[in-house]
């Protein structure tokens, strides 16, 4: 079991340490933060057995010294800027799925920036609570999620709030998107019930010839969506944010994700006579 887990944490590890390699992260850097995270989640899962989460008793349970766990604990956590990702998130998604904001064919239409109805404005204030629709303009625009017309209409450039532009953004989404992921797998593995298992599938192939991507490709983006859209306007009549008149006790965050992945499968190695 141990040896399983090590080798998958080996295949997490192998993507996010090319990321670290190509943005200057030294190992230096990515290992003071993975001895902070141990010593937080020690802290934390100690906390939820009833022990108190002591430095001796950290220092224990992660194989750190005493030391090294008082220091770490002293580190302040730096969270990602997620809010500007997730307002971003749910304007595009409003337009995607709010008739309001169709035109007569049915998809998000240009927008005139100001209205009561309608109008882009309009769309922020209904999506975004209280962020002031110029300035979530200007953020769309710099990651080049909108553009405006020479009418002065705000059009929509694509189908997902997907920031081209800004690597932070891009950061965040991967601060957000990988844990929710991993958390999902985690309860999956622990959990014995199987009435709460949180719904996890994938379908895959790796004999596909280079000629069909393209089709396949396309009908993720679509059919993906479609799926993404559904599932959002329903949220979004759930959500207190988006709509103040939902009822309901406590605060929980869910949601689905869709990806598609790639990557090309290596030959078998030829054959080699070495009596040749």
């Amino acid at each position: 079991m141990k040896k399983m887990l090590l080798q998958a944490t080996r295949r997490i590890l192998k993507p996010l340490i090319r990321l670290l390699y190509r943005k200057g992260i030294a190992f230096g850097e990515f290992s003071q933060l993975a001895r902070q995270i141990y010593v937080e989640v020690a802290g934390d899962m100690l906390m939820a057995e009833g022990e108190r989460p002591t430095t001796s008793r950290i220092a224990i349970a992660t194989g750190l010294t005493r030391k090294d766990v008082a220091q770490l604990r002293q580190t302040a956590d730096d969270e990602l800027p997620t809010n500007s990702y997730n307002r971003g998130a749910r304007v595009m998604t409003g337009w995607l799925h709010d008739n309001e904001f169709h035109d007569s064919t049915g998809k998000p239409a240009a927008l005139p920036l100001q209205g009561n109805t309608g109008s882009f404005s309009a769309l922020v204030n209904r999506y975004s609570g209280d962020m002031p629709y110029r300035a979530m303009l200007q953020e769309m625009e710099r990651l080049g999620a909108v553009q405006t017309d020479n009418a002065g209409n705000v059009q929509l450039m694509g189908g997902g709030y997907i920031p081209h532009a800004s690597d932070s953004e891009k950061f965040s989404i991967l601060g957000t998107d990988v844990p929710a992921l991993i958390a999902t797998i985690e309860h999956n593995v622990i959990t014995e019930d199987r009435q709460h298992l949180r719904f996890q599938r994938k379908v895959s192939y790796d004999n596909l010839p280079e000629e069909v991507i393209p089709t396949f490709k396309a009908m993720v983006n679509q059919d993906g969506l479609d799926l993404l859209i559904k599932f959002n306007a329903w949220l979004a009549d759930q959500d207190r944010d988006s709509n103040p008149q939902a009822v309901g006790t406590g605060r929980v965050r869910a949601g689905v994700g869709i990806y598609y992945f790639e990557e090309p499968m290596t030959e078998p190695s030829p054959k080699v006579d070495h009596d040749a």
